[in-house]
């Protein structure tokens, strides 16, 4: 028997498995046939920790020095610009406001970012306090961590049963039965489905997709120093990625757990309100893809032990967070599984225990 089996091969449950390899056994399953297959595989890799709400941003912050220098790093820079026409202004302030970005004029974006339209830019701001991300570094770094210290990353492994036992618990896959003291429930999309297949009460837990496509560089520009840029209200956004442009509708379509893809109709509505900002149009994707972004009703991230079956661990809701959070996220689970001291301040960690939803 395991200590801990971890449900779900995304950064969520990696970098779980990582961190409690230094505590007892461990049996990651992840149903696909590789890791970060749904949402983590899919991720804009932005390191903003402003971005979100109170207890998202103080794990954003507490996970800033692990990014910056735990093997290395996985950060390089980038920044972040908001731009805005006049009839979105509100927004654009409360943004910048929020996001603590400093004004600058419609001349200075355009110099950074000499595609946006002189005749509808009104409004932009900027900040360095943003930085590329390397995803597939750090699934690797934890990964590689995890089985250095014996831990089982199964691919391929997905759970069709799961059932409560005197010792702990039991989990079926199509070719073997595993078991362990303590599930920790990191499906990502699928964690009401898993809580459920364990006979525990579901959270209230909404995937919602979002869409991307990959252009060229616009009109042949270089494009590798140019900040990521969100549209004011966040109706879009674009991040230089590799030579090429991400560019997002930044939409948010409620949808069940399923292997996503990009809607035609919503990109091309998205590509549009891109190109009302930009002097060159889009003539052709690279790409299309979409992931599902997972919420708590709350849209703050489930980390603590099920009120009612302390053996069932939530490590939920990351909705766009995920990577950025993830090394304070699964340091906290290991910190409350572990019986150690949170190095987050207790309201953080009562805002992000599963016992909030009563």
């Amino acid at each position: 028997m395991d200590d801990f089996l971890i449900i779900g091969g995304g950064i969520a449950g990696v970098s779980a498995a990582a961190r409690l390899s230094h505590l007892g056994r461990v049996t990651l399953l992840e149903a696909e046939d590789h890791l970060a297959h749904h949402a983590s595989g899919r991720s804009a890799a932005l390191f903003e920790p402003n971005y979100g709400l109170p207890p998202v941003v103080a794990l954003s912050l507490a996970s800033d020095d692990h990014h910056r220098r735990a093997n290395g790093g996985v950060l390089s820079p980038r920044g972040l610009m908001i731009v805005a026409t006049q009839l979105l202004r509100d927004a654009f302030e409360h943004e910048a406001a929020v996001m603590n970005l400093a004004r600058i004029s419609p001349a200075e974006a355009r110099a950074m970012v000499p595609i946006l339209r002189a005749d509808a830019l009104e409004h932009a701001a900027y900040a360095e306090h943003a930085w590329d991300l390397d995803t597939d570094k750090l699934i690797q770094d934890f990964q590689r961590e995890a089985k250095a210290n014996g831990a089982k990353v199964l691919t391929g492994a997905r759970v069709t049963a799961i059932r409560r036992t005197s010792a702990g618990w039991e989990a079926d896959t199509a070719t073997c039965t595993h078991s362990a003291r303590i599930i920790v429930n990191a499906a990502g999309a699928w964690v009401d489905e898993v809580a459920r297949m364990a006979g525990v009460a579901p959270l209230g837990f909404t995937p919602y997709r979002r869409s991307m496509a990959r252009i060229p560089a616009p009109g042949g520009h270089d494009i590798r120093a140019w900040p990521m840029i969100f549209g004011a209200g966040e109706t879009w956004y674009a991040k230089p990625d590799a030579g090429a442009l991400i560019v997002s509708p930044a939409e948010e379509h409620l949808m069940d757990p399923h292997d996503a893809w990009a809607d035609d109709m919503v990109l091309a509505e998205g590509l549009a309100r891109y190109e009302e900002m930009v002097t060159e149009p889009v003539t052709r994707l690279l790409a299309s893809w979409a992931g599902l972004r997972t919420f708590a009703p709350d849209r703050v991230l489930v980390i603590g032990h099920d009120p009612v079956e302390p053996a069932f661990f939530w490590l939920a809701g990351q909705g766009g967070y995920g990577f950025q959070t993830a090394p304070a996220a699964s340091r906290l689970a290991a910190d409350l599984i572990g019986g150690g001291a949170p190095e987050l301040d207790a309201t953080t960690v009562a805002a992000l225990s599963p016992a909030r939803f009563g």
